[in-house]
Order: structure tokens, then C-alpha cells, then sequence
């Protein structure tokens, strides 16, 4: 078992925590997360155990891109991926600035759903990508058509900067500052 890297307390939920993702052990659970027919924005329907198992290998491999899984009170409940958009994903897509870092999450596929769930692991990784002194600003690039997770963008403080096209979607260019943050989550901060 990999240690965590970064814990939150969610006032109404418990703990949660990131830990690095080991893309073999980990890779059953999130085979089955990213295939669930909620999970449609990931891209990776289709699917199987090896695709995952080499995509996971293929991000543990690169430089500048991280996946992490995510606990909610010790078990196995997001993904959340960390990237330097200057290297990966939105290179010459945006104005980028000093202090980026991108940002992909995913919870798990709920057979209850629990109320502000979503919002609290959304919230637990923008904490934790916070946590390094080195982040100013958080950037996000969601399918145009993904308005439950642009709502939670806006709920921690995205700011739309525009449309951008990628291979493989139009997505919403979004921004979140640390003081953005900060002003919506000031208990959410690391100290």
C-alpha cells in the first residue's frame, strides 16, 4: 500500500486523501470506473483492464503527469490526475502562466449517491494542488457538453476563459487562482 501524499477533512463527509496511483494493483478499480456509462467523458469507454493498465503506465512514465488515487475514509473513491499544461494536454492552446498546473478528476461510480460528495473530492483536489506553494493558478479543460462538472468548476472558483479544440473534444478553457479558491474554501487551505 502506497502511503497517502495529501489529506483533507471534509466537515460533512469525513476524510478524505491522495495517494500515488500504482497502475497495475489499482488498475481493476479503475478499469471498472472509467468504463461506467457515467464516466463518458473520460474517453475510455471502451476499455479493457490491459488499455487501462498501459495508460496509467504510460502517465506514471511521463515527466510532467501525475495520477493519483483518491480515499474517502481509506477506500478507493476518485482519481485525480495533475499535469503542467506547458507539456501536456493544452501546449500552445492557451495563455499560460507561470505557476500553472492542470487538473483531471473522476469519482467513482456511487451505488448511493451521497449529497456533496462530488463537491468535496473536487474540493480535496484543489486543496491538495494548492498544498504546493509553486501552484498559483488551477486550469481545467472539461468537454463543452460536461455542465455537472462546469457547475462544480464554478462552485470553487473557475472563472470561463473560452472554448478551446482539442483531438479529441471542444472543451471549456476554465481558471481557478489561488485567492479564488482560497475566497470560497478559506478553511480548505493548507496553512
Amino acid at each position: 500500500m502506497t502511503a497517502e501524499t495529501f489529506r483533507r477533512v471534509d466537515r460533512r463527509l469525513g476524510a478524505f486523501a491522495l495517494r500515488p496511483l500504482d497502475p497495475v494493483a489499482d488498475a481493476p478499480v479503475l478499469h471498472r470506473w472509467v468504463t461506467h456509462p457515467k464516466a463518458a467523458f473520460w474517453l475510455m469507454q471502451e476499455a479493457d483492464l490491459a488499455a487501462v493498465v498501459a495508460e496509467y503506465r504510460r502517465i506514471a512514465a511521463h515527466p510532467h503527469h501525475e495520477a493519483y488515487l483518491g480515499l474517502w475514509d481509506g477506500r478507493p473513491a476518485f482519481l485525480a490526475e495533475r499535469y503542467d499544461p506547458a507539456h501536456v494536454e493544452l501546449v500552445g492552446r492557451y495563455d499560460r502562466q507561470e505557476g500553472d498546473v492542470g487538473m483531471h478528476f473522476l469519482c467513482a461510480p456511487a451505488e448511493q449517491p451521497v449529497s456533496g460528495f462530488t463537491l468535496a473530492v473536487i474540493t480535496t483536489v484543489m486543496a491538495w494542488l494548492f498544498a504546493d506553494p509553486t501552484v498559483r493558478r488551477v486550469v481545467v479543460e472539461p468537454d463543452v457538453r460536461n455542465t455537472a462538472v462546469q457547475a462544480l468548476n464554478a462552485a470553487v472558483g473557475f472563472t470561463v476563459v473560452g472554448t478551446v479544440a482539442l483531438p479529441d473534444k471542444e472543451a471549456l478553457l476554465s481558471t481557478c487562482t489561488r485567492a479564488d479558491f482560497q475566497a470560497r474554501h478559506e478553511g480548505d487551505m493548507p496553512a
